[in-house]
């Protein structure tokens, strides 16, 4: 869902909460994600914009298993822009400077003769046509008896770039689970501990954006004795940026345990500690070898900025659970509390002067030091919550939950406020009830819930008066500014959800369905109001009287099309259709969002100029003078509302089993707008590539052409114009698509051709196919200048034994 502020979903792991990109694909069981008030209301603040339910492996009884799984794969990038060649751009550019009247500069090195006019280089392949690698190793071993169950497990993955030089994410992880239930299986434990280690090596700058800025017939990379080549000072090399190194290194700790007592056979106590410790350590570099030799630049010049920051948190989590059966009536209460610290620090540095570009990683060796950030912030959450659940007669289920819960992020008198939810539903399937329908349907259901939640999810100490250090001293002292003002005020965000949803299984449940519609309303909203200038203060953080809604309608389908013994073929189809609209914003006319929200509209609006075609005698953009002044002006005239959320989307899985072959594939939707490629690429006739589209352009009087004349932006008519244009709904195009996801094939070695080994061979591929209106690199991105996704074919082995 969206909100004026943050729409963040949280993410929940049964060995505590932390990025996912900490987590081994290969340790995961199962994913689930919940949404409605009933199933999230049990996780409080935490679960305000949803839930992801991510569980993990763990031992299982039997002998011990080993398993063995490699991959290795290449990556290159899906799609290019069909962009100018040498000849074209130097028409495009030529016939700019007669439109504008002005003869060639002497910077303007692409036409005026300096670089080679015969000269050609097709950007995009240069420095984006590399060949991305990855390399996975993971290994298991698991196994145990009735009472207590095991499983380690570890995993490296490697992978680098399309880019020009040796770059690559290194990450490696090793995790721990263990269960173990005493002889008469009152006492449980379970307990996870895991441990990731990332490095990460990238340029200091993506190099897709140079694709574009440079011309076709800029000059040649390196020299003739293999150095980068500055052609006489011409030009800014885009290697040059590659001097630059940007290097992460991140450590993941989780650990988790979750203890269960039965102290009756209906009473049962529970708690789970949950510990995560993250270390990240971030640096940048710009060296003087990023700049033309000709600067005589030394390593005095030369600069690096290194991050540490720090993060720790635990959660403890009581609870007990009482259950009870009176005759058809089956109840269940569940009583808990949640208690949760999240500490962190943050030191950002930088170093300038070295005596040489060697010890530019040593801090200590820079002439001058100062510390840009020194934070530290401490998050404190505590709640108590209630469950009860009736199920009667196996048909007929009610939850209530209520909660109250507590954060540090809001004023005094403001930081516990309480939510509540209740759930029912009908299983109208049971009791052979459905033969009274239809003798088709296998499993009917009926549920609906309705609840609230509150949402924290904003920084600490933004309702406290806050300080910092001045960028000026006096008589040797630093002194302080104020940066933020108090607001006591400062209150939870309250979310009121609600849903109805049917669920239908046909014969056997081989065809089941289930439609789902939501309604969530946030209020309160959890933003920073601007302020006038003469408060001294650019905004307050406060709650925004304003109210948005998120609806829509989901469908899922899953249909079991064929199931013989050596045949068969499941098939997964999910659509949404997702709106969201501003419901009221008071005052919203005479704030600083006017421009910016509609009542009525949904947040993801735009407001452009509405475009109206090119004059036939000027060769002009024209836009609609909604106000008829006579001119074109914003925000009078930028009254057209254009939304940017998708109509719909969805994907459509197919698995299919024949024997030893198994096959799964992918395919992804979305019937959507964005904005044409153009939009990135600057003015036409400008010193920049185009598209090939930019050469149906005006030329002459009474031309009907797709782009405006070119022009060098000597031309402020036409520079004007083209600005209006990119603000314009003449920008935006249909970026609808349909993709290939992902396809997998994979064959299972008869067990004995490998006596003892279960052997199975794969074969992945991911963004294999997509058909789309859209000219661009990619549908999915509105910008040119960043990596479109790449297409990635892989090879796997497993062995289990």
């Amino acid at each position: 869902s969206q909100t004026v502020g943050s729409s963040r979903s949280t993410v929940v792991l049964p060995s505590a909460s932390d990025p996912l990109n900490s987590i081994n694909p290969a340790d995961i069981e199962s994913i689930e994600v919940l949404k409605d008030a009933d199933a999230t209301a049990i996780y409080g603040s935490r679960g305000a914009n949803g839930v992801v339910l991510i569980t993990t492996k763990k031992g299982k009884e039997g002998l011990t298993r080993y398993t063995v799984d490699v991959r290795q794969g290449i990556g290159k990038v899906t799609n290019f822009m069909d962009l100018l060649k040498t000849d074209q751009y130097l028409e495009m550019r030529r016939e700019a400077f007669a439109n504008d009247g002005i003869d060639y500069g002497p910077s303007d090195y692409d036409v005026n003769g300096t670089w080679d006019q015969s000269r050609y280089t097709n950007w995009q392949k240069e420095l984006l046509g590399g060949m991305a690698s990855y390399t996975d190793i993971q290994a298991s071993l698991s196994g145990g008896s009735s009472k207590t169950q095991f499983l380690i497990s570890s995993a490296f993955h490697k992978e680098t770039t399309v880019f020009p030089g040796d770059y690559h994410y290194n990450k490696a992880n090793v995790r721990f689970n263990l269960n173990h239930q005493s002889e008469d299986g009152r006492f449980q434990i379970n307990t996870t501990a895991g441990f990731t280690a990332q490095k990460n090596n990238q340029p200091g700058i993506d190099l897709s954006q140079f694709v574009v800025l440079l011309a076709p017939n800029a000059p040649s990379l390196y020299d003739e004795s293999g150095n980068l080549n500055w052609e006489n000072s011409t030009w800014e090399n885009p290697l040059s940026y590659l001097e630059g190194k940007y290097k992460t290194a991140t450590n993941d700790l989780i650990a988790n345990t979750m203890l269960s007592y039965a102290i009756l056979p209906s009473l049962t106590a529970k708690a789970s500690l949950g510990f995560t410790n993250t270390n990240h350590n971030e640096t940048r570099t710009q060296p003087s070898t990023m700049f033309d030799p000709a600067y005589q630049l030394g390593s005095e010049y030369s600069i690096i900025t290194a991050t540490n920051t720090q993060r720790q948190s635990w959660i403890i989590e009581p609870q007990i659970e009482w259950q009870k059966s009176y005759g058809k009536l089956k109840t269940q209460a569940l009583l808990g509390s949640t208690f949760q610290k999240l500490s962190g620090s943050q030191l950002i540095q930088e170093a300038t002067g070295f005596t040489s570009n060697a010890l530019i990683y040593s801090l200590s060796s820079a002439t001058l030091l100062k510390a840009i950030a020194d934070n530290e912030s401490i998050y404190k959450y505590q709640a108590v919550f209630a469950r009860l659940n009736f199920v009667f007669n196996e048909r007929y289920i009610l939850n209530l939950t209520g909660r109250r819960d507590g954060s540090s992020r809001f004023g005094p008198g403001n930081q516990f406020a309480n939510f509540g939810a209740i759930g029912g539903a009908w299983i109208f399937s049971n009791k052979n009830q459905t033969k009274t329908i239809n003798p088709v349907i296998s499993f009917g259901k009926l549920r609906a819930s309705y609840g609230t939640t509150g949402s924290d999810q904003i920084g600490d100490y933004q309702f406290m008066d806050t300080y910092s250090t001045a960028s000026t001293n006096y008589g040797g002292v630093t002194g302080i500014a104020p940066t933020r003002l108090f607001n006591a005020d400062f209150a939870w965000e309250i979310n009121k959800k609600a849903e109805a949803a049917i669920e239908l299984g046909f014969f056997r449940d081989r065809i089941f369905f289930t439609g789902a519609w939501y309604q969530n309303r946030s209020s309160n909203q959890l933003v920073g109001i601007p302020l006038p200038g003469t408060t001294g203060f650019p905004s307050i953080q406060s709650n925004l009287d304003a109210s948005v809604q998120n609806s829509g309608v989901e469908l899922t389908l899953r249909t079991v099309n064929f199931e013989k013994e050596s045949f068969k073929w499941i098939t997964n189809f999910n659509i949404s259709f997702a709106k969201n609209k501003l419901l009221s914003f008071p005052n919203l006319k005479g704030s600083t969002y006017q421009n910016q929200f509609v009542i009525g509209a949904p947040l993801t609006i735009i407001k452009a100029y509405h475009y109206t075609g090119i004059d036939a005698q000027s060769g002009i953009y024209q836009f609609e003078d909604i106000n008829n002044d006579g001119r074109i002006t914003s925000p009078e005239d930028k009254q057209t509302v254009v939304d940017f959320s998708p109509d719909f989307f969805g994907g459509l899985q197919n698995q299919i089993n024949w024997r030893r072959w198994q096959v799964d594939f992918l395919l992804q939707f979305s019937k959507q707008k964005n904005y044409s490629e153009e939009y990135s690429l600057g003015l036409p006739g400008a010193k920049s590539n185009q598209t090939t589209r930019i050469l149906n352009r005006w030329q002459n009087s009474g031309d009907n052409a797709e782009f405006q004349r070119f022009s060098t932006s000597a031309d402020g008519e036409v520079l004007d114009a083209s600005d209006k244009y990119f603000n314009s709904d003449g920008i935006i195009t249909d970026a609808s698509y349909i993709r290939l996801k992902n396809i997998a094939i994979s064959y299972t070695l008869p067990e004995d051709w490998i006596k003892g080994v279960r052997c199975r061979l794969s074969f992945e591929g991911q963004n294999l196919l997509t058909f789309t209106p859209y000219k661009g690199n990619d549908p999915e991105f509105k910008f040119a200048g960043y990596l479109p996704p790449l297409k990635v074919f892989t090879t796997g082995l497993n062995l289990t034994f």
